[in-house]
C-alpha cells in the first residue's frame, strides 16, 4: 500500500510541477490531491521518493522536482494515454486530408503536431528500407520525348522525361516498345524495395534490340536517378521556435539543443528503431538521449505505415517537463492518421 500510495505523490507531483513549472511542497499536495492521508505522511514520502532518485529539490525551498528517473516511472505505469477529444480527432482528420501529396502530408503534419504539443516536430521521410515500388508509368510526350513516372508505395511520385533517341514513339512500333517496355520494368520493379528494384532495371536493356536500346536506357536510368532520390533519408522539423517559448526549462542555455536540431544525423536518431507494432509510442527522457546537447530533453515518437507496413517515424522534443499523456496521446494519433492517408 505504501508503495502504490508514494506512486500516487511522485504521480501529482509530475503533474502539478508540469502545470506550474514551480517546485512541489508538501502542503501543495495536500490541498490540491485527494491522497487520503496527512500532510506529515506526504513529506515521509516525499523523503523515500528523493532517496530512491525520484524527485529531487533544485536549490534550498521545500518544494521537490521529478528527476529524469521520476519521469520515467511516471511515463511506464500510465495506466492509458489521454484520449483525444472528439473535436481535436476532427480537426486533425480535416487538416492532413487536405494535403496534395506526400510532401505536403510531411509539412502538414509536423507544422499540426508543433501546435497540438507546443513542442518540435520532427517526421522523417519514409525509410529507404521500407519503401516499396508501387507502379511505373511511361507516357510519350512526343516522337521522341517519354516522361517516366515512379510511384512509390507511400504515395510519393516521382518525374522524368528522357530523349529517346531513333525510336519514334508516334509509330505502331513506337508504342509497341514502350507497352513492352512498361511490362517489363514493372515486372521487375513492382512491389520491390527501391535498392533492389534499382539492381533488377540494370539489364533490363540487353533483352530489346540494339535499336531499342538507347530509349530504355533512358527510361531505366531515370528511374534509377529517381530511386536514388527517394532513397535519401529525409527529415523535416517544426516549431522550434516553441523552445524560446520554453527557455525556463533550459536555465544555461538552449543553444545546445538549436544545434542538436540542426544535425541531420541526430534527427534521424532521435526517432528510435522502429518496431512492428503501429500503437508503440516510445518516450526518451533527458539523459536516456545519447546526443549531449539533448540531455534536458525528452522525445515522444512512434511509427507510422503505409498498408500494413511501417514505413518510418515521427514525433515531437520539448523538455522534460513535459505533458506526457498528452503529448504521447496526440503523437499516436496524428501517425494513425497518416498512416490512412497514405494506404494503398
Amino acid at each position: 500500500m505504501s508503495e502504490e500510495r508514494r506512486l500516487a505523490v511522485l504521480r501529482a507531483i509530475v503533474q502539478d510541477y508540469v502545470a506550474t513549472s514551480e517546485p512541489v511542497a508538501s502542503k501543495a499536495l495536500v490541498e490540491r490531491h485527494h491522497l487520503g492521508v496527512s500532510a506529515a505522511t506526504v513529506r515521509n514520502d516525499m523523503a523515500v521518493l528523493e532517496e530512491e532518485g525520484l524527485i529531487h529539490a533544485p536549490h534550498t525551498s521545500a518544494g521537490r522536482v521529478p528527476t529524469d528517473a521520476g519521469y520515467r516511472l511516471f511515463v511506464d505505469r500510465l495506466s492509458a494515454l489521454k484520449p483525444m477529444s472528439p473535436a481535436e480527432r476532427t480537426a486533425i482528420s480535416r487538416f492532413l486530408e487536405g494535403a496534395v501529396d506526400l510532401d505536403d502530408v510531411v509539412d502538414r503534419t509536423v507544422r499540426l503536431l508543433s501546435s497540438l504539443t507546443r513542442s518540435v516536430a520532427v517526421m522523417q521521410y519514409p525509410s529507404l528500407t521500407r519503401s516499396t515500388v508501387r507502379h511505373v508509368e511511361l507516357v510519350p510526350l512526343g516522337p521522341s520525348r517519354l516522361l517516366v513516372v515512379l510511384i512509390v508505395n507511400t504515395g510519393r511520385v516521382e518525374q522524368r522525361t528522357v530523349e529517346t533517341g531513333d525510336v519514334d514513339l508516334t509509330t505502331a512500333d513506337g508504342e509497341a516498345v514502350v507497352a513492352r517496355l512498361r511490362t517489363e520494368i514493372n515486372a521487375e520493379a513492382s512491389g520491390r524495395p527501391l535498392t533492389e528494384a534499382a539492381a533488377r532495371l540494370t539489364a533490363l536493356p540487353e533483352r530489346f534490340e540494339v535499336a531499342q536500346r538507347d530509349l530504355v536506357r533512358a527510361a531505366t536510368g531515370a528511374l534509377d536517378d529517381a530511386l536514388a532520390e527517394e532513397r535519401e533519408e529525409r527529415v523535416v522539423l517544426a516549431g522550434t521556435s516553441n523552445l524560446a517559448r520554453l527557455r525556463t526549462d533550459f536555465p544555461q542555455t538552449i543553444g545546445p539543443v538549436l544545434e542538436a536540431l540542426e544535425e541531420h544525423v541526430v534527427l534521424l536518431r532521435l526517432l528510435g528503431t522502429l518496431g512492428e507494432d503501429h500503437d508503440t509510442v516510445a518516450v526518451r527522457i533527458g539523459h536516456e538521449n545519447q546526443h549531449q546537447g539533448l540531455t534536458g530533453t525528452s522525445v515522444v515518437s512512434t511509427g507510422y505505415a503505409a498498408g500494413s507496413e511501417l514505413v518510418a517515424g515521427l514525433g515531437v522534443l520539448g523538455p522534460t517537463r513535459m505533458d506526457y499523456p498528452t503529448t504521447m496521446a496526440a503523437v499516436r494519433a496524428v501517425a494513425r492518421y497518416v498512416s490512412q492517408l497514405l494506404a494503398p
